[in-house]
């Protein structure tokens, strides 16, 4: 390998990086217009693993505005990030796939005024885990995710 497909190599698996962060941060802060542009235009999601629908990143991120509604404190920690290039002709190509695993600890909605919370309830009040799967490509604007799947493996929910 030359300096110089390394170099591109490197910055690849940087912007590639990013982009996973960006998702993170998109779906825990409900950025859902900086979550559509992670994707490139013909970018899925698929939540079905973790009870929620599969379809075009711009449908998703609907559902997605009003289910994590329910979840007004959440944080996606994406960890042990196995990002593999395309090489083609031992160069950089323009495709790559991330496998990740996740933890996912969120905090229920908070009881209405004057309610009492649910008996035995603590923070954080839901945590999932599992592995997500992003397929991204390099566009005109950069990577972006053609289509990312979550494996749910294990939740906790409160007593």
């Amino acid at each position: 390998m030359t300096q110089r497909v390394d170099l591109a190599t490197v910055m690849d698996r940087l912007a590639v990086d990013d982009v996973i962060t960006g998702y993170a941060v998109a779906v825990d802060d409900g950025d859902w217009a900086a979550y559509r542009a992670l994707f490139a235009p013909y970018g899925r999601a698929d939540y079905r693993s973790a009870g929620g629908i599969e379809g075009p990143a711009g449908e998703v991120a609907e559902w997605l505005a009003g289910t994590m509604t329910l979840f007004p404190v959440r944080q996606h920690l994406i960890v042990n990030r196995r990002v593999l290039l395309e090489r083609v002709d031992g160069a950089p190509g323009d495709r790559s796939e991330v496998r990740a695993d996740f933890v996912n600890p969120m905090r229920l909605e908070a009881p209405a005024a004057g309610a009492e919370p649910a008996p035995g309830s603590t923070a954080p009040n839901f945590v999932a885990a599992g592995r997500y799967t992003f397929v991204l490509a390099r566009t005109a604007d950069g990577w972006r995710i053609g289509r990312v799947t979550v494996h749910e493996k294990w939740r906790h929910l409160p007593q």
